[in-house]
């Protein structure tokens, strides 16, 4: 797959951005296996933020937890605005919304087509 986070393997990656997220009180985590699904990564995260400042914020623990973990080459989409924000650290992408923004895109749909209805 990507060689994006080398000192970090997907599953390690997975557990730090939840860890972080869950931490910083994001809202709705959700984490897809993608293996098999995409070679763009093996994990997909998917989190709300409550505000602009809270997604931003997210992203930026994150994108530092990831660093400080090894990972490389990690990049972020979607600042200032932080309506929606990517990050990408290779096997693991992440993208924190709020929540209008979120349900509006939903992506959730295109990788768990049954995704609202097992959230309801």
């Amino acid at each position: 797959m990507h060689s994006g986070a080398d000192a970090l393997d997907a599953d390690e990656a997975t557990k730090l951005v939840i860890a972080s997220l869950e931490d910083d009180k994001a809202e709705d985590i959700l984490s897809i296996d993608i293996r098999g699904k995409s070679s763009v990564a093996d994990t997909l995260i998917i989190a709300s933020g409550r505000s602009q400042r809270h997604v931003g914020a997210l992203a930026d623990h994150i994108t530092r937890k990831l660093k400080e973990a090894g990972a490389k080459d990690v990049r972020i989409e979607g600042l200032p605005q932080c309506d929606w924000v990517l990050v990408d650290a290779g096997d693991v992408i992440v993208h924190i919304f709020r929540p209008e923004v979120r349900g509006f895109y939903n992506i959730e749909k295109i990788w768990l087509p049954d995704a609202n209805a097992a959230r309801a």
